[in-house]
């Protein structure tokens, strides 16, 4: 079973870029788990979203990246340690300041 979190906001000062730290940002996460199937249909035996998001959040408070790569690798490992996941694929994008594009993005996976 996989589970599927698209375009979590959660705000940081990451990046290159003085203003990037100085201002911070958006950026936004696309999380992918691979689980067993819960027993049942209770939240206690399952992936509970909200836990899902808090680690997110935590891993990308816990220090300030420079890239974006980083950033997606530390949130990758926070949830292989925190959740029993077969696989973990996590997405990072945001818009870079001076660059003409919508985004730029790093995917990182985990087995």
């Amino acid at each position: 079973m996989r589970i599927e979190l698209r375009g979590l906001e959660v705000f940081g000062r990451h990046g290159v870029m003085p203003e990037e730290a100085e201002r911070g940002q958006t950026f936004l996460f696309d999380i992918e788990l691979d689980v067993l199937e819960p027993l049942s249909d209770e939240v206690e035996e399952a992936v509970d979203y909200r836990e899902v998001v808090a680690s997110v959040k935590e891993a990308s408070a816990a220090q300030r990246f420079q890239l974006i790569e980083s950033l997606a690798a530390a949130v990758a490992d926070a949830l292989v340690d925190a959740f029993p996941a077969g696989r973990v694929r996590v997405t990072v994008r945001k818009r870079p300041p001076g660059i003409p594009v919508e985004h730029v993005s790093a995917t990182v996976e985990r087995p």
